[in-house]
């Protein structure tokens, strides 16, 4: 029920408001002279104050006049030399004539002070239209002429007021005349005759009705669409389409009641009523298709965790919908006879100095627009941009919120981060394990042989590290102890992950060198209190006994292992190491 009053108060209120087609063409304001007749003006043929600077504008003046009974005023559309009752008896018979041809559309006259050009009639002359009885025809023409030093005016041509008085006697009535009640045909309000009032009132729960069934069929037809796209149906996205649905259907029919029969008074009122209808409810129309197609859309991307790209949808959609209000907007304004070209040209000067001022907003817009379209990072992800490192909790509009590792929110703006260099850690494929080992000056050369084999051993073995990437290194002497670079990427899906792995490359490393007998070097600038114990001799004899066999048994693992030996040592080390509680999961 509350839906069906707001259409009926939204048509009220287009009805009430002056007709926008009358108001196109009616004289701004003149004054008048003692006998009531316009004075003589001097200037341009639109300064007419009648409106007869124009085709369109004679015949609207003319029925307008006639309209309120004031055949004074029509008379002064004629061009004829008849006075006082004569010519306002033929302003009486033309006005029921037009009333009732079929062919004569106010709305088709040319709006230009020179005329059709390209009707084929003289340059001075203008079709209105064919008007058919039974038995006659008559053609009503428009004529240009100038009156004393005044401008050019058009005027019903004399040739055609001959004609009037005779076609008039065979004029038959309409049969909306024949069959209703004068009272509902002759009493008007608001330029339209009682009976239009009725049908209008009527229309509204036709419409109403005919949206309901069209709903219907949609909701069915777009449920198997929906379906077959795989997308979430719900009927709320269909129902918000009935309004303006409902004013489309309105309109198709007060633009199909003129066919019946009505005047020209009538048709015209009812066509404009019905355009101006038919543009709100096609612009609502649309704009509710445009939110439909972007929810839709919003909660397909939304299941796929794409949030940034729902963001920018959203935006779209608004871009989308303002645009097309302005459209319809343009197209009202064009029907009121505004001229579109000067609007438009203020629209762009306006435009610029919007831009201007929103120079730093419209910044950000784009910079956002270009982060969640290119989608450098995403929400979720761990980067870095510029001094700012953290995990990305939103990107907006404006800006970009960055959860740093002080658990401190960052609002970078979309403009800067556009154009910062980011530095995404959630979508590395691999970690970087590199370190530089230094071991005792003291350290033997067999010994260092079997640290550098049993490392490169180590990550040839374990699962987590790349076999191809993986080196070990001695690389130099520096300050009294011996530099080994250990380099590997390291297969993890987090950085979390990554540290445990790391920590059990580096304890196994450990192992390794106590194994061998050596030790890690201290740095230099450190005091010892205690004796320094010095080196394990055993080990170390173990050590370089192990080297001498290799190199007995040319199995020396220098520069590297051979390709089979590498092949065969991969993945053979268990991870998690022997002992730890993550082996036996069920405990």
């Amino acid at each position: 029920m509350v839906p069906f009053i707001r259409i009926t108060a939204l048509l009220l209120l287009f009805i009430c408001l002056p007709p926008m087609a009358w108001s196109q063409d009616k004289p701004s304001g003149f004054p008048k002279s003692a006998e009531g007749m316009p004075p003589s003006t001097g200037g341009t043929v639109e300064d007419d104050p009648w409106g007869r600077g124009t085709p369109r504008g004679t015949v609207a003046g003319f029925m307008r006049a006639a309209n309120r009974q004031d055949y004074l005023r029509a008379g002064e559309y004629l061009e004829t030399r008849k006075t006082g009752e004569k010519r306002e008896e033929i302003a009486r018979q033309l006005e029921a004539i037009l009333e009732h041809s079929r062919s004569t559309n106010i709305e088709s006259l040319s709006r230009n002070p020179e005329g059709n050009l390209r009707d084929g009639l003289p340059i001075n002359q203008e079709n209105v239209g064919l008007i058919k009885t039974q038995t006659d025809s008559l053609e009503i023409i428009l004529k240009r002429v100038q009156q004393g030093n005044n401008p050019p005016i058009w005027l019903f041509s004399a040739e055609t007021l001959r004609e009037i008085p005779e076609f008039y006697e065979g004029l038959e009535i309409t049969w909306v005349e024949a069959y209703m009640p004068k009272v509902l045909v002759e009493t008007r309000f608001l330029s339209l005759p009682l009976l239009g009032w009725i049908v209008i009132l009527l229309a509204i729960p036709l419409s109403w009705g005919l949206a309901s069934l069209f709903l219907r069929a949609m909701g069915s037809v777009s449920g198997l669409l929906i379906r077959r796209l795989g997308l979430e149906q719900d009927k709320h996205l269909i129902a918000i389409l009935a309004i303006p649905l409902r004013l489309l259907i309105l309109a198709l029919i007060l633009r199909g009641i003129p066919i019946l029969g009505w005047s020209l008074i009538s048709r015209r009122f009812l066509n404009s009523l019905g355009t101006v209808l038919a543009v709100v409810g096609l612009t609502w129309f649309l704009a509710r298709l445009v939110d439909i197609s972007a929810e839709l859309k919003s909660r397909q991307f939304q299941r796929t965790g794409r949030s940034g790209t729902a963001t920018v949808l959203r935006l779209l959609s608004r871009l989308a919908k303002a645009a097309i209000a302005i459209v319809g907007v343009l197209i009202l304004f064009y029907m009121a006879g505004m001229n579109l070209t000067a609007l438009l040209a203020g629209l762009g000067v306006g435009g610029l100095a919007v831009a201007f001022a929103a120079q730093k907003t419209l910044e950000n817009l784009f910079g956002g627009i270009m982060v969640i379209s290119d989608r450098p990072i995403r929400v979720g992800d761990v980067c870095r941009a510029g001094d700012y490192t953290g995990t990305v909790e939103d990107i907006g509009l404006r800006s970009t919120r960055i959860r740093t590792q002080d658990r401190t929110v960052v609002s970078v703006p979309n403009g800067q981060v556009a154009a910062l260099s980011l530095e995404n850690f959630t979508l590395r494929d691999k970690f970087w394990f590199h370190h530089n080992l230094r071991l005792r000056g003291q350290t033997a050369a067999d010994q260092l042989r079997y640290v550098l084999a049993e490392v490169r051993r180590l990550l040839y073995e374990h699962p987590k590290a790349e076999t191809q990437s993986s080196r070990v290194r001695l690389i130099g002497f520096k300050e009294g102890t011996l530099e080994i670079e250990v380099f590997a990427y390291i297969i993890a899906s987090s950085y979390d992950i990554f540290l445990a792995i790391q920590e059990d490359l580096l304890l196994r490393i450990m192992d390794l060198i106590e194994g061998s007998g050596t030790g890690v070097a201290n740095s230099a600038q450190t005091m010892y209190v205690a004796r320094d114990g010095g080196l394990d001799a055993e080990k170390s004899r173990e050590a370089v006994a192990r080297v001498r066999n290799w190199r007995d048994h040319g199995e020396l693992p220098f520069p590297n292992f051979s390709p089979g030996e590498i092949s065969r040592m991969k993945d053979r080390l268990p991870y998690p190491p022997p002992g730890s509680a993550q082996e036996n999961p069920e405990k």
